[in-house]
């Protein structure tokens, strides 16, 4: 009975461990022009201090701009008339090991790669409607049209 009570208890902890190490994933730094994040099906109003999570949908209008800083310390600079996905982020402060899926539909992203990418080669991944990049540790720019 107390093995079935302690399996128990562990499961519940680490459910709970794993849904906040998940929940936020990066905060956005600066927001220029229209901008919002779709999380699920509800769109909400994007300022600076915006904690972000997995499956975040961040979408500029023609004039707008998101700068982004991850926990790993990846840093994102979405441009004007972008629709980025937040797809997978995992990250292990104590290891610094994880990995990082971002989606980008449309639009301009420039990334400074962070602690994931330096880590773990294959960490990092950019997927577009027609490629898919895996990111090395370094800085570069991603333009979809």
């Amino acid at each position: 009975m107390s093995l079935t009570r302690n399996l128990s208890q562990l499961l519940v902890a680490a459910l709970i461990t794993g849904t906040a190490a998940q929940a936020e994933i990066a905060t956005v730094k600066r927001v220029t022009g229209g901008a919002s994040i779709e999380r699920g099906k509800k769109p909400l109003p994007v300022t600076p201090g915006t904690k972000l999570e997995v499956g975040d949908l961040l979408s500029t209008g023609k004039d707008g701009r998101i700068s982004v800083t991850f926990i790993d310390d990846s840093r994102f600079s979405v441009g004007p008339g972008s629709r980025i996905r937040l797809t997978r982020f995992d990250f292990d402060d104590t290891t610094h090991q994880g990995q990082s899926v971002t989606r980008v539909e449309k639009g301009a992203l420039a990334v400074v790669s962070g602690q994931i990418a330096h880590e773990n080669p294959k960490g990092m991944t950019l997927q577009t409607p027609t490629s898919v990049l895996g990111v090395r540790g370094t800085r570069f720019v991603v333009d979809v049209k």
